[in-house]
Order: structure tokens, then C-alpha cells, then sequence
């Protein structure tokens, strides 16, 4: 039996952390996410866990800290947002070429500049191609649950790499809303001990961490990242099983919402994905077909999977948080239409950015969407396939 609460995003991942008890956790204070690691201190202060907690003096000596505890042995963790998770950036790409198993708790937020302290996803998809695991949340409850989950995936010895679960600043991360625990043993259970094979402090085992590696080994190594990225899909699907078995609550790579029989269908990510779901069923309501793909697994990215939910459909839009000022859509259109092509699945598709700092995506915005999906279903043709959603007047929409 679930323990009911009353939460925020950001109250939720720190619960998490506190139910997984880490062996370090290693963090400096960033908007949106800094309430993370404030609440887990508290935990620290008060003995509820026995985490070595490190308050450092940048994100980079945040993951700095967390790459050499990881190395050392033990379970580590973080949180951070945005301009953070670009000062760790360098780190980032070390934590996941040394096939370390950090969880980051990524508070979604606009990359400066300008400065802006609200929600896009221009943080994440700067580090989209580093190696890491990506999961995104659409409420507080996948938040919490992707982070019981998270261990479990990326200590995998078939996987071993470094995972961060997403959530939307201040949409998720901040607004309470009802959510479902699991007892902290049922978790103790679930996630268990971390028992890594190679470490630094097994004085058993002298091992070097982090050497120099030129021609000779460098391309072998990253092929094996690689390889390690492809074998997470089926461990992810795995732990969500029996995530599934105690909880009764499914997870897979994405969410098909009233996809089945949809002839018009929008993908995206995290908290729109919620808005996205209630026009869906306005829309039902009215006879249009609509449906949602929800990503929730967004590295490994599941091209094969998703172009087979999205075969049927007769016009599809991929709305991306984030601009890759690339004059050529977002990464999540990109990586979209890539995996339907492959695929030699072939449907009329057009890109929405939106949401940019914080813009409200309201319900007509995805209603308008639906509509010009429609418009694009009855007349075949795609005038601008780049577009803009929620621009004001004077911008090119």
C-alpha cells in the first residue's frame, strides 16, 4: 500500500534521494533546482540518512565530487539546472567516457542569456549527445518514480553510464500535486546496494581512473559507450517491469494517449505533455482523431519504436522546447523524423518550437496545432515545415 502525499517536483526527487540513502551527495544551489539538495540536507542535518553531503563551490566541483566518489566506490548523486549543468559541462562527458553511474536530478531551465530563470529544455539538449541516460518527467509523480528507477538502470553492468532525470523548472519542480510513495523499505528493496566490480579504493584491484587514451584504444572506448547506450533500452524496459509489479504503475520507452487509432497525433515532452492530453480528449470529444506521443526515454533514443506507433498517423507535429538555431528544427524533431525515415516510414511532419523561458503553452495553443495538422491532412501540403508556437505577433510563425 502507497503512502498518499502532497508534493513538489523538487520535494519529490529529494524524498527519492532520501528513500535511496546515496553514498555522497555533492551539490551547489541553482534556480530552479536548488530546493533538491536544500530539502536532502535537511535529511542529513536530522540523521534520516547517513549521506556524506559535500557543498561545493560550483556545479563543476559538484560532479567533480560525485565522478570521484563514483570512482571511488561509492553511490553518488546531484541536482542542477541550466547555466549548472553548462559550468559541469566538461565534467559531464567525463562522468559518462569513465562509465560512472551518477543519477542527476536536471531541473529543466533556459540557458542564459539572456538570463532567464524559467522552464525550456535548452539544457538538456546541450548535453543531449555526452553519453548520458536521459529520462524526462511529464508530473511530480514520474519525477519521483524515474529517480527510484535510476540506479537500478544505470548501474546495470550491461549499461554502466551516468543517468539524469528531467522535470519542467517551476511547472513540475515547484507546484504541489498528489502523489503516491512507496515505503522506504519496499525502495531499500527495489534499488539495493551498489556493488560496483571495479573501483579505486578495492585494494585488491590497483586500477587507474581516467588515463590518457589516444589512438590507439579512443574510438574502441566510445564504441562501447555507445554499445552501453543500446543495451539500456532493454534495461530500462526491464527495471520499469518490475518497477510496475510494486507499484502498479507502467512505464515504457514513451506513452501512446489515445494513439491507436489517431490520424493526427503530437509528440512531446514532460509537463505539455499533460495540456497535450486534455485537448486530446476535447478533440475526441468532438470526433477528431488526435492522439499524443510522450517521450519519456529520450537517450537512448527509441527511433524503431517510435516510428512503428506513428505509421498509421496522417500528419504529426514534434514540438521542441529548445531552438538548435540550426535554421533545420529542434533536436527532438530531428531525432524523430531521423528514426521514421530509417525506418522507411514516411508521414507528413512539421516542428513546433515553443515554450521558450517560460512562455505558457496554454490548451487552444495545442488545439491550433491539431488544427493546422488537420489543414495539412485535407490539402497535402506542408508550407513551412519550421514553426514557431505561442510567438507574438511580429515573429515569424
Amino acid at each position: 500500500m502507497g503512502i498518499r502525499e502532497r508534493l513538489s517536483g523538487n520535494e519529490a526527487a529529494a524524498i527519492a534521494m532520501k528513500q535511496i540513502n546515496p553514498d555522497v551527495v555533492a551539490a551547489f544551489p541553482i534556480t530552479p533546482s536548488t530546493e533538491i539538495p536544500q530539502y536532502f540536507s535537511t535529511f542529513v542535518a536530522n540523521g534520516t540518512v547517513d549521506t556524506e553531503f559535500v557543498a561545493v563551490e560550483s556545479e563543476h566541483s559538484a560532479m567533480s565530487a560525485c565522478i570521484g566518489a563514483e570512482a571511488a566506490g561509492a553511490r553518488a548523486m546531484t541536482a542542477t539546472s541550466a547555466n549548472g549543468l553548462s559550468l559541469m559541462w566538461e565534467m559531464i562527458y567525463i562522468a559518462s567516457s569513465l562509465r560512472l553511474p551518477i543519477v542527476l536530478s536536471l531541473v529543466n531551465r533556459a540557458v542564459s542569456g539572456p538570463l532567464n530563470i524559467h522552464c525550456d529544455h535548452s539544457d538538456a539538449m546541450g548535453v543531449r549527445d555526452s553519453g548520458w541516460i536521459m529520462l524526462f518527467s511529464e508530473n511530480n509523480q514520474e519525477a519521483y518514480d524515474n529517480t527510484l528507477m535510476a540506479h537500478r538502470i544505470a548501474e546495470h553492468k550491461d549499461v554502466l553510464l551516468p543517468l539524469m532525470v528531467c522535470q519542467d523548472g517551476f511547472i513540475t519542480s515547484h507546484s504541489i500535486e498528489n502523489i503516491e510513495l512507496l515505503e522506504d523499505d519496499k525502495v531499500k528493496e527495489f534499488v539495493g546496494e551498489y556493488k560496483p566490480e571495479h573501483y579505486l579504493l578495492n585494494e585488491k584491484e590497483p586500477i587507474a581512473v581516467g588515463p590518457l587514451d589516444l589512438q590507439s584504444y579512443l574510438f574502441e572506448h566510445k564504441a562501447q559507450q555507445a554499445e552501453a547506450m543500446k543495451n539500456a533500452k532493454q534495461v530500462i524496459l526491464d527495471v520499469s517491469k518490475e518497477f510496475e509489479k510494486i507499484t502498479g504503475r507502467s512505464y515504457g520507452l514513451f506513452e501512446a494517449y489515445q494513439l491507436e487509432d489517431a490520424e493526427v497525433a503530437i509528440v512531446c515532452m514532460n509537463s505539455t505533455a499533460g495540456t497535450t492530453k486534455y485537448v486530446v480528449d476535447n478533440l475526441r470529444k468532438q470526433g477528431i482523431k488526435a492522439g499524443l506521443l510522450k517521450i519519456r526515454v529520450f537517450r537512448p533514443f527509441p527511433g524503431e519504436e517510435i516510428a512503428k506507433a506513428l505509421s498509421h498517423v496522417k500528419a504529426i507535429a514534434i514540438l521542441d522546447r529548445a531552438d538548435s538555431l540550426n535554421a533545420a528544427g529542434g533536436a527532438l524533431f530531428e531525432d524523430v523524423t531521423s528514426g521514421m525515415y530509417v525506418n522507411n516510414i514516411h508521414v507528413p511532419a512539421v516542428n513546433y518550437v515553443y515554450g521558450l523561458g517560460g512562455r505558457d503553452t496554454k490548451s487552444d495553443d495545442i488545439e491550433s496545432v491539431f488544427q493546422d495538422l488537420l489543414e495539412i491532412v485535407n490539402t497535402g501540403k506542408i508550407d513551412n515545415p519550421y514553426r514557431y508556437l505561442g510567438l507574438r505577433k511580429g515573429g515569424n510563425q
